[in-house]
């Protein structure tokens, strides 16, 4: 059973793994953490198993956000997550924005995403995100081109309505937070 109460599940051959599946040989001694975070539980496979994780047949890498329903596979192992509390996140519901996947990212908007996330490469705790002329700089994009990325991402992550000088940082911080940017992107 999960419980907020209890914050980290680790998935693995170990004995010791919290939900320990010796029986299957694909699965690493530490395969996968299933973590309490901001009121959500999320997977995070941060690239410590051999043969990956799934959730809904989708091999993911960092965090992933879990919900209702939700198939995770870890070797030759499936379970599946189910949410009983009944609780509604409300501040989701009332916005009607919820984090995007990586497949809904084009290949350039992604490239933008990790550009801009850049300089909090190693959980760098007063860094600001990076500008539109260091994306452009490093991704050999024009600003105009970069401003036009940014501004099809703060569209779906939500966050075109905020004032100018927050949708830069709240963008960032929804992305890594989310574990669709993580440290190993960067």
């Amino acid at each position: 059973m999960l419980s907020p109460d209890r914050q980290r599940i680790t998935i693995g051959r170990s004995a010791g793994a919290d939900l320990s599946l010796r029986w299957d040989a694909e699965v690493s001694r530490l395969h996968a953490a299933v973590e309490y975070l901001a009121a959500h539980w999320t997977i995070v496979d941060d690239g410590l198993s051999r043969n990956g994780t799934f959730v809904n047949g989708e091999r993911i890498s960092g965090r992933r956000r879990l919900m209702p329903g939700d198939r995770i596979r870890v070797g030759t192992s499936l379970v599946s997550f189910h949410d009983f509390n009944g609780v509604a996140d409300d501040a989701t519901r009332a916005s009607g924005a919820s984090i995007p996947t990586v497949r809904s990212l084009t290949e350039a908007q992604r490239g933008v995403l990790v550009a801009l996330c850049r300089p909090y490469k190693g959980d760098a705790g007063f860094a600001a995100p990076a500008t539109n002329q260091q994306i452009a700089a490093e991704l050999y994009l024009s600003v105009d081109a970069v401003k036009t990325h940014l501004r099809a991402l703060f569209a779906k992550f939500g966050v075109e309505d905020l004032p100018q000088n927050q949708k830069r940082v709240r963008l960032a911080a929804l992305a890594m937070r989310s574990g669709l940017i993580t440290d190993r992107d960067l």
